[in-house]
Formats: structure tokens, C-alpha cells, sequence
């Protein structure tokens, strides 16, 4: 007879919900126990995939006969307990571990190797047609949710939720997502990827400025194209931000543990060389447990849910957060360029629409790629153009944030470090950057978390 027991309370669960609200404590969570020594998807609730070790039986593909955990929450007369560590599934959802591979031959390493190797050979046709073989199914993967998963932000409202009924908490005080009390944050970053790329990066700049936007742009250091000191310091004279993408735009960089190694070092003298505070890899291929090795502040290259890239899969959240060995990840939460004109053939800009809905009505963060290489004429540069009208728009009409990536990855680790104390009848928020800190709300109203900004501080 297996006895069913509630381990200590586990500061890692409650500790992942104040890490993201960085709110005032709550009561903590415990783990009912003995789970399940394998992982697997679950639920919790009709919105929310997990995956990890719970009581429940373990699920390898995502279907309608998950188990849900939402139903097996108890109080223990000191907190609440579930039926899995949340800590656990967070980490496997940001870092992708619930990702396994499919077993198509197109996803063999050699194959991706060869294909590399070929690929300055193939004309573009003749790459997009192969391209649409391996994408084809795009539609039909069950998880991460296409267009936006938030699977993460959800999860973690929802125990936020159960915490403050559970101590009768009417309102929560909190740290704001973002400085000056806007309402969510979207950056503009450009991905140089040829010899056309740096040469229109200029023009791309006066367009941005037209609109007062400004971006970062992630360089090839080698092979490419030259980069001369000058270029570089042309970017940076207007106002922009200069990353490194990359080594040489190859698709093997995570394909073998000691070829990374030793790329990693090359990249990270021209971090150096560059003083580059942010990285995004070739194609958005990663590892997340890899890029401790490299020497950022910050990565951009963890889609939000991958679907139309090389590599399938997802953080499942709209939030920066800390990946492996400290850096900063800026998910990458909206559609490539690329991949809306040249795999769903759509120079329209309602698929972005649709997602920067869905960010702003969670606060989150809107991480747009801009190749200056397939924007530079005809209807991708005017897609591009109704694209930062759009975003203007919501700077001016929904108070959203748009500064560099740099600026957002200091802001996220300020917040990260602030904490809330009393100060008389209220509370007042102290550490580094707290003079642009928000005080917030939390209350639940119908069952869901409502946000109330303190405008009064």
C-alpha cells in the first residue's frame, strides 16, 4: 500500500510565484508526494500544460486524457501542498525539457549538417521548397498554443489565485512588471544576417527613427560579411545597440558540445570587442544549460513557442526570466519576419496584431526580429512600416515601453532585486532603480486576478 505523504513546505514553489510578482508573502506550498519518477504532461486546468513528475500518470504526448492537477490541491493547516513541484515544471517549460525528438529524419543531426554545409550552394527557391517540406505539419503540433503560449504566466496567476483565498488575502501588493507604470514593453531588434543586411542597416535606422523607435542589431562577426570598426560605431552614434549573432550564421553552433566550446571563447572575445551586452544565436538554435558559457548580460534567442523555426519548441512564457548560469532571456514572442513572408507567404501584419493583443492583455514582453536583409524594398519594407506605426501607437495609446534590449534586461534585474516593505498604511518598494519601481495590486475578482497600478505613490 503506497502512503500518500505532504513533504515540508517547499520554499521553491512559493519562492517561483514571489519571484515573479515580487510580491508580499504568501502562504507556502508543499508537494503531496510520492510522484511519479518519470515526466510527463499533465494539467492544470482546461489552460494550462505542464510537464514533470506529478501523481498522476505520465504522459508522453500532449491529448485530452491528461491528468489534472488543479483537482488534487490540499491545505495542510500550514499551507497548500500539490501534486507537483512547481519549480520543476517551470524550469522544464522555460528550458524546454519537455521537448524530445520526433524522430523525422529531417531532424537527424547529420542531415542538418549536410544541409549547412550545401546551403550557400541551393538557390533561395530551392531552400524554401525544403524548408516547406520540413514544416509542413506546423499546424497540427499539439503544444506549445500557437500564436502566444503562456503556459507559465497562467499557471503561476493561478496559484497566486488558490495562495490569497487559501490566507484570505483581499489585496496583494506587488512590484509592477515594468518601470513608470507601463502596461507591457515591446523592442525592435534587427538580425544582420548579409553583405545587403549591413548595407541597408542605415536606411533601416532612418525608418525606425521615423517613428522614434530605436533597435538593437545582432552582427556576424565572421565570414558573412566584413564588420569595420566604422559601421559598428554608426550603429552606436545613433542610438542603437550593437549584439553579436552568433559566429558565422552556421546552423551547428549547439550541435556538438566541444565545437560550442570552442566557438564560445571566439564569441566571446567579440562580446568583448563589440561590448556587446547581448547574444542571439543563428536561426534561434540553442541549448539553454549552454549559454552559461557565454559572457552576456543577455540572450534573445528562445522563442515563445517554435513552430515555424529550425528547432521545435518554446519557453511558454511572455516574461523575461534567468536562464541557466545568470543571463537575462528576452523570449523571442513574436513572429519572425522571415518566417511570416517567406513560410506563410502573409505581408500583412494581423498575425502580429493578434499577438501583441495577447501579450498586452498580460502585461508581457513584445520581442519583434527584423532581418534589414528581407525588409529593405516592395512589400516586406512596407509591412515593416505599418508594423512600427502600429507600435507607435501602442507606445501612445496603451503607455507601452519600448526601449533598447539592454535597457530592459537592467530593468528586469533591478526588479529582481527589490523588495517591498511597509511604510505606514502602505508600502513603498526599495533596491536599486526603486525610483521607477510601480507599487501594484493584486485582487481577484470572478475567480481571476485582477491588477490595480498605486498611482497615488
Amino acid at each position: 500500500m503506497t502512503v500518500r505523504t505532504t513533504a515540508p513546505v517547499s520554499d521553491a514553489s512559493s519562492t517561483s510565484i514571489v519571484d515573479y510578482y515580487r510580491c508580499a508573502d504568501i502562504p507556502s506550498f508543499g508537494v503531496t508526494g510520492p510522484l511519479n519518477h518519470s515526466d510527463g504532461f499533465f494539467r492544470f486546468g482546461p489552460e494550462v500544460v505542464c510537464y514533470g513528475q506529478s501523481m498522476g500518470v505520465a504522459r508522453s504526448q500532449v491529448n485530452d486524457r491528461l491528468f489534472d492537477a488543479s483537482q488534487h490541491v490540499e491545505s495542510n493547516g500550514h499551507g497548500l501542498s500539490l501534486p507537483f513541484d512547481v519549480r520543476q515544471v517551470i524550469d522544464n517549460l522555460r528550458y524546454e525539457s519537455y521537448v524530445e525528438s520526433s524522430g523525422r529524419l529531417l531532424e537527424k543531426a547529420w542531415i542538418r549538417d549536410l544541409y549547412y554545409r550545401l546551403r550557400p550552394l541551393m538557390p533561395v527557391s530551392f531552400r524554401k521548397h525544403l524548408q516547406g517540406i520540413y514544416l509542413k505539419d506546423w499546424e497540427r503540433i499539439a503544444f506549445p498554443s500557437w500564436p502566444v503560449d503562456c503556459s507559465v504566466d497562467v499557471l503561476l496567476e493561478k496559484l497566486l489565485v488558490i495562495a490569497m483565498q487559501s490566507g484570505q488575502i483581499d489585496r496583494l501588493p506587488f512590484v509592477w512588471f515594468w518601470p513608470d507604470g507601463h502596461s507591457a514593453c515591446a523592442i525592435m531588434t534587427h538580425d544582420v544576417e548579409t553583405t545587403t543586411g549591413r548595407d541597408f542597416s542605415c536606411r533601416t535606422m532612418d525608418i525606425d527613427d521615423e517613428f522614434g523607435i530605436k533597435a538593437s542589431f545582432q552582427i556576424v562577426p565572421e565570414k558573412r560579411y566584413t564588420v569595420p570598426d566604422s559601421y559598428l560605431e554608426s550603429l552606436r552614434s545613433r542610438g542603437f545597440e550593437v549584439n553579436v549573432q552568433g559566429l558565422d550564421h552556421v546552423g551547428n553552433l549547439f550541435q556538438n558540445r566541444k565545437v560550442f566550446l570552442e566557438s564560445a571563447r571566439t564569441i566571446n572575445e567579440y562580446a568583448r570587442q563589440y561590448n556587446a551586452r547581448g547574444f542571439r544565436s543563428p536561426i534561434l538554435y540553442r541549448n539553454s544549460h549552454w549559454f552559461r558559457e557565454l559572457h552576456f548580460s543577455y540572450d534573445m534567442s528562445v522563442p515563445n513557442v517554435a513552430r515555424l523555426e529550425a528547432q521545435r519548441g518554446g519557453c511558454c512564457t511572455i516574461m523575461p526570466y534567468s536562464l541557466p548560469g545568470g543571463m537575462t532571456e528576452l523570449p523571442v514572442t513574436m513572429t519572425e519576419d522571415y518566417s511570416l513572408f517567406h513560410v506563410l507567404k502573409d505581408y500583412s501584419t494581423s498575425l502580429w496584431e493578434n499577438q501583441m493583443d495577447i501579450v498586452l492583455k498580460r502585461n508581457g514582453l513584445m520581442n519583434f526580429i527584423i532581418h534589414p536583409d528581407y525588409a529593405s524594398t516592395g512589400r516586406a519594407q512596407d509591412t515593416f512600416r505599418k508594423l512600427l506605426e502600429k507600435m507607435s501607437r501602442l507606445r501612445c495609446d496603451k503607455n507601452v515601453w519600448m526601449p533598447l534590449p539592454r535597457d530592459v534586461d537592467s530593468w528586469w534585474r533591478e526588479r529582481q532585486q527589490m523588495k517591498l516593505v511597509p511604510h505606514g498604511r502602505r508600502w513603498k518598494i526599495e533596491g536599486p532603480g526603486s525610483d521607477r519601481a510601480i507599487v501594484a495590486y493584486a485582487h481577484i475578482e470572478n475567480g481571476r486576478l485582477v491588477h490595480e497600478l498605486d498611482t497615488d505613490q
